[in-house]
């Protein structure tokens, strides 16, 4: 059996542990997970896009990769301004593609 890759580890524990972004309608997906570096980009969307307190999920989740993986040392958190909450967001968070404002990409 092969070991999980640092991608696989953390799209697991965001399911396991983030459940309350599905509960509202948000998905997720890791868009990096590099393990030389330690970097993860984890991308919202679905309703996440223009919540109000999706600045609040996206430190949280920041917060507690670093705590939680050993191997992570920084992570960015994607929240779009606008997105699609329509049938191009999968499930779980795969998929989907996100359209971003003019702000910058890795904004909390």
């Amino acid at each position: 059996m092969s070991e999980e890759t640092l991608a696989e580890r953390i799209e697991t524990w965001m399911v396991g542990q983030m459940p309350i972004i599905q509960m509202h309608g948000g998905t997720s997906v890791v868009r990096e997970a590099d393990p030389e570096t330690g970097e993860v980009v984890i991308e919202l969307g679905g309703t996440c896009s223009g919540c109000g307190i999706s600045n609040v999920t996206a430190t949280n989740i920041k917060r507690d990769l670093l705590l939680e993986f050993d191997d992570v040392e920084d992570v960015v958190v994607r929240v779009p301004s606008s997105g699609d909450s329509g049938s191009s967001t999968v499930e779980g968070g795969r998929g989907g593609e996100l359209q971003y404002g003019s702000e910058s990409p890795d904004h909390l």
